[in-house]
């Protein structure tokens, strides 16, 4: 009897076990179970929504588009020999394929795999013809998958190029958007995928006739830029034609409200075709990387300018106010700074000396900000601090940098370091960030955020601000002055620009080799940065050009280009307040005194 009690207890035992395992796999495991035999049925395919598109600021031309495109495709491992060798035949002659890619194609159909693309981008039109050829010859195995594929239609400035590419970016085979816009503002454009479900065949593959949406996906919206289209083509010839001319690196320029922060155009040159993308990461990736927004570099004189802020500041200096311009100054631990020309022009006033670009007055204007070094230190970088350097601008498009600023407060600045800060040495700093930093100094001390969406999806945007960073009183003085530079005789050749308004400043600053730890042999970057206006005292435009490391002629102590930065400000400039449309119209009081500016 207590035998059969154990061989009872013992069956109780295991039918709860098993009771419980049940349970488990039917409670617990429930979920994971039916997903997985799902998945054994059924095929899930995440489908992307169709791309928003990228307007220009008028809503009317169209940057950037999604389109369909279609691929062939086929099951190598249906396929027989003969098959095959029919197909490869057929498509060498619908496709116009040379010998090389028909033994590509050949090699595919031979892997025996069971998916196979043999053509990609097609349009849907001649997906259709040669499907109907393919019927008409009994060629088996062709088939054919659909997917969006995003183009750039607007050509560029430059050969092989399409518009704006640096600005805009492209969007990869993944669907993700890289670079720009496209990158900034992916998960606006991209909106959200559709979930289709379809069965599958013996051989795991998905029916296309079984599909059905599990889950409904959201459009992209689209995207206005504040870029005129117009304006963007001329100002990407000019670029090119100062780097071909010139034989520089690169050489780009931005145009920008200096009230709303609105960039109008925006160009570098060597550009590239988003359009062909692929081809360009694998000759040559860094034309992908915008220069205006990206890259650093030594600014040279176009600083002096936050220099003369400092001054004006803090009552240390005013525009008449007279220093000796000694061609070099000697400084402690036995070290100098000169002038460019290293001559001495004597005495003369700060005004004067900013339009003859004396390194030496800049440098006496620096030192002389404070009683000691380290509050003379602090009080120039609070100027480029406040003005927006060594911190991103925030503009909307991907791979912004910060720069590179030296804080005294962290590294103690030397009499030297100071000097060379005063005219834009042993800082860097990116295109973007002088422009708006002009910006400010010319609009009343205001800092705008510069941007370059003007709506999304209709709704349009307000123009950021980075707040009031200068007294509005110090405005039309550094107005007055940057009017004064253009004018010296150094540049008003260059610079001038009959009816309008036009200051600015100029800086040359040699590259530093980094590798070799000397300064290159005449090789330079070239800056123009200032306004254009209709009218007195209202700055309609800021400008600001680059030409990236060219190597220019000397002619006494003069360094000559065959498109020197002041010229492509000046082209930069005039294309930019002749576009129609761009700016509102002058009361007839403002226009009388335009006509007479020069």
């Amino acid at each position: 009897m207590g035998r059969l009690l154990v061989v009872l207890v013992a069956f109780v035992l295991i039918a709860s076990a098993l009771v419980l395992r049940l349970g488990y796999w039917q409670i617990v495991e429930r979920d994971r179970l039916v997903d997985g035999a799902r998945r054994q049925i059924y095929a899930l395919t995440e489908v992307p929504s169709q791309r928003g598109q990228i307007y220009d600021r008028s809503g009317l031309v169209v940057l950037a588009a999604s389109v369909t495109r279609d691929r062939l495709i086929t099951s190598a491992s249906d396929l027989g020999p003969t098959a095959r060798e029919q197909l490869a035949s057929f498509l060498a002659t619908e496709l116009e394929l040379d010998p090389v890619d028909v033994e590509d194609l050949r090699a595919k159909l031979d892997s025996g795999k069971p998916y196979v693309i043999l053509a990609r981008d097609l349009p849907p039109e001649r997906t259709d013809e040669i499907v109907a050829a393919a019927e008409a010859q009994g060629i088996a195995g062709l088939a054919v998958e659909s997917e969006s594929a995003r183009t750039y239609p607007q050509p560029g400035g430059g050969p092989d190029s399409s518009l704006a590419a640096q600005l805009i970016g492209f969007v990869n085979r993944d669907g993700d958007g890289q670079y720009g816009v496209e990158q900034h503002y992916d998960e606006i454009l991209a909106g959200t995928p559709s979930v289709v479900e379809a069965d599958r065949d013996t051989s795991g593959h998905a029916l296309v006739e079984t599909e059905r949406t599990v889950e409904g996906g959201v459009r992209g919206v689209d995207i206005r830029l504040t870029i005129d289209a117009g304006l963007q083509l001329a100002i990407e010839q000019e670029v090119m034609a100062a780097q071909v001319a010139s034989g520089a690196a690169s050489v780009s320029a931005v145009v920008l409200d200096p009230y709303t922060g609105e960039i109008y155009a925006e160009a570098s040159y060597p550009s590239y075709d988003a359009n062909h993308y692929a081809t360009v990461a694998d000759e040559d990736p860094g034309r992908f990387v915008d220069p205006v927004v990206s890259y650093v570099y030594e600014p040279g004189s176009v600083f002096k300018m936050m220099t003369v802020v400092a001054g004006l500041e803090t009552g240390t200096t005013t525009l008449t106010t007279e220093y000796r311009d000694s061609g070099r100054l000697k400084l402690a631990g036995d070290t100098k700074v000169e002038d460019a020309d290293r001559r001495a022009m004597g005495v003369m006033t700060l005004e004067d000396a900013i339009a003859y670009s004396r390194n030496v007055v800049a440098a006496r204007v620096a030192l002389g900000l404070a009683p000691d070094l380290d509050t003379a230190s602090s009080t120039l970088h609070e100027v480029w601090r406040r003005l927006g350097f060594g911190a991103p601008t925030g503009i909307d498009v991907a791979g912004e940098v910060r720069g590179l600023v030296n804080d005294p407060a962290i590294s103690r600045w030397r009499e030297i370091d100071l000097a060379n800060g005063s005219f834009g040495q042993g800082v860097a700093v990116t295109q973007i960030q002088l422009a708006t930093a002009y910006a400010a100094m010319v609009n009343g001390g205001i800092l705008v955020q510069p941007h370059v969406v003007a709506s999304i999806d209709g709704r349009e945007l307000d123009a950021p601000s980075r707040g009031q960073v200068m007294d509005p009183s110090l405005s039309p003085m550094l107005d007055g002055l940057l009017v004064h530079v253009l004018k010296s005789p150094w540049y008003v050749h260059d610079a001038k620009v009959k009816g309008y308004v036009i200051g600015g400043k100029t800086g040359t600053a040699q590259v530093w080799d980094a590798e070799h730890q000397r300064w290159e042999p005449n090789l330079y970057n070239f800056s123009c940065v200032g306004f254009i206006a209709r009218r007195n005292g209202h700055p309609d435009l800021v400008v600001a050009v680059r030409i990236s490391e060219a190597r220019p002629v000397r002619a006494g102590g003069d360094l000559i280009l065959p498109i020197n930065a002041t010229e492509l400000f000046r082209r930069v400039a005039t294309d930019s307040i002749g576009t129609p449309g761009l700016l509102p119209p002058l009361p007839p009081d403002a226009t009388r005194v335009a006509r007479t500016a020069w």
